[in-house]
């Protein structure tokens, strides 16, 4: 099936819930168009009683009465005529002024009606699908996000879903009315003149051959434009978050370079779709002057000459057609205009079409580590060609306190991350008390672990906040003894605001070790069950990595740890040590065995202790 017609449809589905406004600006549309026909015929009976004799014009209405077999045009004359005719020119005159001023004062509220409803389903529609994106973004998988540019993804969930935006905007607002009152026009213009109206109805047919066209070109320029965009906002995101770097191997020069280039071929890009876009008016216009031209002429010709067309019906024609090109010419706009959105919605709903790897089909609740977490014949791959884990087996007692060293490289944040199910282990399973992981939910099993990670999370809002983050009540009193327990208050009681210090994007406004000690006391405040310390205490100094160490080493107590290890000095003490290389362990024991071996371990403590 079309991709088109996929998209359209699935748009219509958020339609759907919103047919009582949707209704309510139907109605009002209907009346407006009803007005408006009024209007434009009032128009030109006004045109027509100030060029006409009044005389002549009470003998027309007489020999209309008189006709006993009147036509659809008489019968709508005789009504207009018996409504506005009195006894002299300048009551007839002021009755047709009034009428026509209450008909337009009545056709502008019901448009203001329909297009205030009609904005509010449009809004309402977009609202629900910016969320449906950021809402389904939040169920996929880190792998999801390791392959996209987060760049990209933020421009789908701003600029396209504004994308589509405007183009349900233009549509709605035009789509219910216009075609209405073509519909009507054209039925009015029949009614007048058949001949004239199938003279014009070979004429259109062409036009709208040329707006498919255009169209077609328009939707594959923006479907470039929406992924150019997605590119540039992607180089604004990466420049921010890394623009210590950029500062400090003074690279501001080739970034500006970068991006100017990028900004420019979007301009390219955009001035072609402009290109055509401003085409199609004129094209339009140009074919609605020359059938105007072309039926000017016949209708004028018969007037002339003294056929069945009187002076009135070809003025009143002649206006309803003038009418009608402006609804025709909105029409052909809409059609460009959903090139752009079909573009975005295409984009849009890929996203949506994105399946998570780590489905959350477990029905077991977890509250807490009850005995042990064990890696039975584990492994792992990122996808072809990336690292992989092979054959990984080791248990963990409830307790216990279990490292896991290595290289750079080897796959130690892997398996801490295969717990939490940020990924989905490719062989073999990963159970706790008895059960697979996958047997659990999601949420439970991720509430009952606390987890520092080696790149320190913060939040762009107050100190409590990213303490207490994850919790839906502050218990004030633990969030003081988290911050004193991860050695913060030393640091946080300096600060002008203490605890309601913002701290900025991702803790700028800290150093590395505060930055650090705050994950730690949020890790605290949470009081897991099982902790996660992912290279913990590797981005802080040696007076705050001791400081914080005697913290982890207080909070470890009855715990269930698992430590992944740069510093080696940190984990003699663990109940057991796991080494890792290339993604298989090649050796388990504790500190003293381990050293004693002389084996990987050994060498990665002489190297680190010579050094």
């Amino acid at each position: 099936m079309n991709r088109k017609k996929i998209n359209f449809r699935r748009i219509i589905e958020f339609i759907k819930p919103e047919w009582v406004f949707m209704t309510i600006s139907l109605v009002n549309g209907l009346l407006y168009v009803i007005f408006n026909s009024i209007s434009i015929w009032l128009t030109a009976s006004l045109v027509n009683n100030v060029l006409i004799d009044f005389d002549q014009l009470v003998l027309d209405q007489e020999n209309l009465l008189k006709n006993h077999d009147p036509s659809i045009n008489e019968r709508l004359k005789i009504m207009v005529n018996d409504f506005i005719l009195r006894e002299t020119n300048i009551e007839t005159l002021k009755v047709l002024c009034i009428t026509i001023i209450m008909i337009f004062i009545m056709k502008n509220i019901f448009l203001y009606l329909k297009n205030l409803t009609m904005s509010y389903v449009q809004l309402r529609i977009v609202t629900h699908l910016r969320n449906r994106v950021y809402g389904h973004l939040q169920t996929l998988s880190l792998s999801f996000f390791h392959r996209r540019k987060s760049g990209d993804l933020s421009s789908i969930v701003t600029h396209d879903v504004n994308q589509l935006n405007q183009s349900i905007g233009t549509t709605f607002q035009k789509i219910i009315v216009e075609p209405i009152n073509i519909l009507v026009f054209t039925i009015l213009l029949f009614i007048i003149s058949s001949k004239l109206m199938l003279v014009a109805l070979v004429i259109i047919p062409f036009s709208q051959f040329v707006i498919q066209t255009i169209g077609k070109s328009i939707r594959r320029k923006a479907r470039r434009n929406t992924k150019q965009i997605g590119g540039i906002l992607s180089i604004i995101t990466e420049n921010l978050s890394t623009v210590r770097i950029v500062k400090a191997f003074s690279m501001e020069k080739n970034e500006i370079s970068r991006f100017n280039e990028e900004s420019w071929k979007y301009f390219a890009l955009l001035f072609r779709s402009s290109k055509l876009r401003l085409m199609s008016s004129p094209i339009i216009e140009t074919i609605g002057v020359s059938m105007a031209v072309i039926l000017l002429w016949l209708g004028g010709s018969e007037v002339m000459v003294g056929s069945s067309l009187s002076s009135e019906d070809f003025l009143r024609f002649m206006f309803l057609l003038f009418s009608m090109l402006g609804p025709v010419r909105s029409l052909s706009n809409v059609h460009i205009t959903l090139q752009n959105g079909y573009a975005s919605a295409e984009r849009i709903f890929e996203v949506l079409d994105e399946k998570t790897e780590v489905v959350d089909s477990g029905e077991n609740e977890l509250v807490y580590l009850e005995s042990e977490l064990k890696f039975e014949n584990v492994s792992f791959n990122y996808g072809e060609g990336a690292f992989q884990l092979s054959n990984i087996n080791f248990q963990m007692k409830k307790g216990e306190t279990i490292a896991v060293v290595g290289a750079s490289g080897a796959g130690k944040s892997t398996i801490a991350d295969l717990i939490p199910r940020f990924y989905e282990v490719s062989k073999g399973k990963i159970i706790i008390d008895g059960k697979d992981i996958r047997e659990y939910k999601i949420d439970s099993l991720r509430k009952m672990m606390g987890i520092v990670t080696q790149e320190t999370i913060l939040l762009n809002t107050s100190i409590r906040d990213n303490i207490t983050y994850g919790s839906n009540e502050v218990d004030e009193k633990k969030m003081l003894e988290a911050a004193n327990g991860a050695n913060a208050c030393e640091f946080i009681d300096n600060l002008e605001f203490k605890y309601d210090t913002i701290i900025g994007e991702r803790g700028v406004k800290l150093s590395g070790g505060q930055q650090q000690r705050m994950a730690i006391a949020r890790a605290i405040y949470k009081n897991p069950s099982l902790l996660i310390l992912d290279e913990a205490t590797s981005a802080l100094d040696t007076k705050s990595e001791r400081l914080v160490q005697n913290a982890i080493d207080n909070l470890m107590r009855n715990r269930t740890v698992l430590v992944i290890a740069h510093r080696l000095s940190t984990i003699k003490n663990a109940d057991k040590i796991i080494v890792i290389d290339s993604g298989e362990i090649i050796e388990t024991g504790t500190h003293d065995e381990l050293y004693d071996n002389s084996g990987m371990y050994h060498r990665l403590y002489k190297i680190q202790f010579e050094s």
